[in-house]
């Protein structure tokens, strides 16, 4: 539930309140405003039914939040949050473009689409170094190698890194060298992962399963803020339907009721989401146009040669096209790249 204090209260008064719903055995949550300090008590229903908060003199208001994810929810912070990817804000009036190589496949390869992307506009740099793949005889990834050249491609650029953590086992090495996790499809509700990233404060891209409900990401998410770690960015990358003309079916429509259910920021990937290169501009125009908060693409500048979803990765000259259709979309959204 949540809990408004009125305007004459203190903050020594929350904290004696906090201490009170911390007795009760419930979790206490402390979130000042401008105008009001708000607090949250996170528990068993029954006992919460039996404390009786709004008896307090000082408390003004005493609400339940309905919903099952309870952190993430705007019941909780009605304002959108922010999480920043080493200096990259995301969220709130900016608009981010992630880019860079389905998986790192050798320093020269990598540094030349990092260099690529950055110039046209990339503000985060992607590349997997473990690679969840539907065979076992497929590219699965440089691992610690690939792990090491994003770190030094981030060195050379400037551009904060984002990849993928598939184990419990990987996730002191991915903190080690990366600056956002990537929770990917495949792992969204594998719940000791969750933990095990929420643990570690870094920020955390998380991906919407394949076959997942709105309320089952939203969910996932808050596994991760309860495990200690508000820094969730959430992203839609395509869900499995009956259509075979493309990869998946980018559902824009869980962007727009993420954003209105969830603070979170929201991403949106175009390129899993199509699995076509010719599709990942205009449906990033849509994205910003739907409210993302930003989208995270593939490039290439030999998708041919790709050892991983080369047929879905950008051209360089392709990514420089998207970066000028997007601009006008961004600002006609009231946002900045």
């Amino acid at each position: 539930m949540i809990i408004v204090l009125k305007p004459q209260a203190t903050e020594q008064d929350a904290k004696a309140l906090l201490n009170e719903i911390e007795q009760c055995g419930l979790k206490p949550l402390y979130m000042p405003g401008v105008e009001r300090i708000v607090l949250g008590a996170l528990g068993d229903e029954r006992v919460l039914q039996q404390c009786h908060f709004e008896a307090n003199p000082l408390v003004e208001e005493v609400k339940p939040i309905l919903t099952k994810y309870k952190r993430v929810s705007r019941d909780v912070q009605p304002h959108d949050s922010v999480v920043h990817i080493g200096n990259v804000p995301v969220g709130g009036q900016h608009f981010v473009v992630m880019a860079g190589p389905c998986s790192v496949e050798s320093e020269s390869q990598l540094l030349s689409v990092a260099d690529r992307v950055k110039t046209h506009g990339a503000r985060v740099l992607r590349g997997g170094a473990f690679k969840p793949r539907t065979s076992p005889y497929d590219f699965q990834g440089m691992g610690v190698e690939g792990l090491k050249l994003l770190k030094q491609a981030s060195e050379l650029t400037g551009m904060p890194t984002v990849s993928e953590v598939m184990e419990i086992s990987q996730v002191d090495a991915v903190c080690e060298y990366i600056d956002c996790l990537q929770i990917g499809a495949r792992n969204m509700q594998n719940y000791g992962l969750l933990k095990a990233v929420g643990e570690t404060g870094k920020p955390v891209l998380l991906k919407r399963g394949l076959s997942a409900t709105i309320e089952e990401c939203l969910l996932a998410a808050e596994y991760i803020v309860d495990a200690g770690n508000p820094n969730v960015i959430l992203c839609e990358r395509g869900i499995r339907t009956y259509e075979t003309a493309t990869r998946n079916t980018l559902d824009l429509n869980a962007v727009a009721l993420m954003k209105q259910r969830s603070h979170l920021p929201v991403l949106v990937d175009p390129s899993h989401g199509t699995g076509v290169r010719e599709l990942v501009t205009p449906l990033s125009r849509a994205a910003a146009a739907v409210g993302a908060d930003g989208i995270i693409v593939e490039s290439h500048l030999n998708p041919s040669e790709a050892l991983s979803d080369g047929h879905q990765a950008l051209t360089g000259d392709m990514f420089a096209q998207l970066m000028q259709e997007l601009t006008p979309f961004v600002q006609a959204a009231g946002r900045k790249l």
